[in-house]
């Protein structure tokens, strides 16, 4: 298997929306936008997958070695083989993907965030890092796109958290900041046995609307001369926010499922996003 045919099997299985973005692209950034997102992946299943804090340590440092390595000119992996042709072209730096690696390190270290700029610190590291990169890949030419692409990756991970409460508290973590659960009235504990209640609505609408106000900041911020060649991230934000509102239509039922579009659904939606343009 080449390196190219290992990020486009990465990006295939995660069945991910970003995924369906990803097919309206020309083959070069395609190309590109496939490599970084298999190492997102790559280094993200590290917390996730494997049990042990201590060999999820070892496996991040490992990775913070290749990716000195391969902006010295020596890739080992597929995904790090995948990626450097394309890191000049788009401007992808290797400080980037540390940031990506940082965010997953505070994943072993905090599993609680105390007050909403934590959170955002976090939220920075895996979601806004990720929107500059693709930004840049998709096609930018004005600075002020990099604040969009930060505040719409913003956008999407509190989704992604609002979405995972469930999964998140059986692995131990609570992104929901404790202040705010303090703010609401839920315990901890509610979340971890899965205890739904007024209280838990109306955190969770509290957190639905500061994401949706996310969603309305990012797109103010997209300059219009770069509304054409970011329209992938336009469908992932679409494809993400349609995922929202199917949570608040469920009446925020996260604790014990996870909500989520088919595939056919996701494609419909990138498809008219394509067409509409927005």
């Amino acid at each position: 298997m080449t390196p190219e045919q290992y990020v486009q099997d990465k990006a295939a299985r995660s069945g991910s929306s970003f995924y369906y973005a990803f097919l309206f692209l020309p083959p070069p950034r395609r190309a590109a936008i496939t490599a970084f997102y298999a190492f997102c992946r790559e280094v993200d299943d590290v917390v996730d997958e494997v049990g042990d804090p201590g060999v999820a340590a070892t496996k991040l440092a490992w990775w913070r070695t290749e990716v000195a390595s391969a902006f010295a000119g020596r890739p080992s992996h597929p995904v790090t083989k995948a990626l450097m042709p394309h890191t000049a072209a788009f401007d992808i730096r290797a400080e980037h993907l540390l940031a990506v690696i940082d965010g997953c390190q505070m994943d072993l270290e905090q599993s609680r965030y105390l007050d909403f700029a934590g959170l955002a610190r976090y939220c920075h590291l895996v979601a806004g890092v990720v929107g500059e990169v693709a930004a840049s890949i998709f096609g930018q030419t004005q600075a002020a796109t990099t604040a969009y692409a930060h505040r719409l990756g913003l956008a999407m991970q509190l989704t992604n958290i609002i979405r995972d409460v469930g999964d998140d508290a059986r692995r131990g973590r609570i992104y929901l900041p404790v202040a705010e659960l303090k703010q609401f009235d839920v315990k901890a504990q509610e979340i971890l046995n899965r205890g739904y209640s007024e209280r838990f609505t109306a955190l969770m609408k509290f957190q639905t609307e500061r994401s949706h106000r996310c969603y309305d900041e990012a797109f103010a911020l997209l300059p219009e001369a770069d509304r054409q060649a970011q329209k992938p991230g336009v469908m992932m934000a679409n494809i993400y926010r349609t995922l929202l509102r199917e949570i608040e239509a469920d009446d925020f039922q996260v604790l014990h499922q996870r909500t989520s579009l088919t595939p056919l659904r996701k494609l419909w939606i990138a498809m008219r996003t394509n067409w509409r343009g927005r």
